[in-house]
């Protein structure tokens, strides 16, 4: 039977304005940097590095919101909660989220700090450096919740980069209540190995306790939240503590675990990696569009790496081709 709630995906993550530039490896030396890690960086480094960047695109960014903006591609119903100052970039955000299709109405925040940014460095190998200020959008309360637009949707998606500051962590612990409450499923991405450094404990709480139904993961995530360095004996661990498990492997693909059962497909086939900048979060998009149409596994593993394979072929993380027809190519 068909959903009868308002939305497919509402998600809750970092508002941010990405600010891409391609670079060459001198400067991500010269920087101190770890090629295609994403650091934390405060305002003043902001401004340095900034001015250190080559030509830049400019549009707005943050992992669940790009997750939602090829969701929205894609055809699905998607709803946004992301903190932004009152400034020209956090107008610039949310004009650019809505004009995708997207719900957007987070009410937007007064004063000190500025709006989010993430200054992405794009080596000619594909790899992205990401450098964020998280500005505005660490300090989303959970008063700023639309408590109506997480209940009516099927899925509550966040965003694990989000559960580092404190306010935006209680928000979400209370979103995570309202979809429950609801009768709703909630997803969870792990984001980066660092949050799971600082945060592991917590998420393990959370699966623990039954609060997580959907968890999308990398390899070296998985490896990081149990402690196996071995993929298989991580995903052995992981996989029966949660409904769905869902992890990608770059270029080895993808797979899928639910009721003990594995699905796994392979990276598709690509010319050339021109950057990775959101191929986890638009895999996730195909991947979850898929499962909103109650597609076979498999089919929502390709939707998945159809739309990763998209997004790296090209600069920055708003596809320029047509996924739906892409995908429709693919699986028929």
């Amino acid at each position: 039977m068909a959903s009868t709630a308002r939305f497919d995906v509402v998600a809750i993550g970092n508002a941010i304005v990405d600010v891409l530039a391609r670079t060459d490896d001198a400067l991500i030396a010269a920087e101190g940097l770890t090629k295609g890690s994403m650091r934390l960086i405060d305002a003043a480094e902001a401004e340095r590095l900034y001015a250190a960047m080559g030509p830049a695109i400019e549009m707005s960014g943050g992992s669940a919101a790009n997750t939602l903006a090829g969701m929205a591609a894609l055809g699905q119903r998607c709803g946004f909660i992301g903190q932004v100052a009152e400034d020209q970039l956090g107008k610039v955000f949310a004009h650019d989220l809505t004009s995708l299709g997207v719900d957007y109405t987070t009410a937007s925040r007064e004063g000190e700090p500025p709006t989010a940014r993430c200054l992405i460095l794009v080596t000619p190998d594909g790899q992205r450096t990401m450098n964020t200020f998280l500005g505005a959008s660490q300090y989303l309360p959970a008063a700023a919740l639309d408590e109506a637009m997480i209940a009516d949707a099927d899925i509550l998606y966040l965003e694990g980069y989000l559960w580092d500051p404190a306010e935006p962590r209680a928000a979400m612990r209370r979103a995570i209540e309202v979809s429950r409450s609801a009768g709703r499923k909630v997803a969870f991405t792990l984001s980066d190995a660092f949050v799971i450094d600082r945060h592991g404990d917590d998420f393990r709480a959370l699966i623990a306790e039954g609060q997580i139904d959907i968890l999308f993961a990398n390899e070296v995530e998985i490896s990081s939240l149990t402690g196996e360095a071995d993929f298989d004996a991580a995903v052995a661990i992981l996989a029966p503590q949660v409904p769905l498990l869902v992890v990608t492997r770059g270029a080895h693909g993808a797979i899928a675990v639910t009721g003990g059962t594995r699905t796994e497909v392979g990276a598709e086939p690509i010319d050339e990696v021109v950057d990775t900048t959101g191929a986890g979060d638009l895999f996730a998009a195909g991947f979850l569009a898929g499962h909103a149409e109650g597609r076979p596994m498999a089919d929502c593993l390709t939707m998945g790496a159809v739309c990763a394979r998209e997004i790296i072929a090209q600069v920055g993380p708003r596809a320029q081709t047509d996924l739906r027809a892409k995908i429709a190519a693919r699986l028929g």
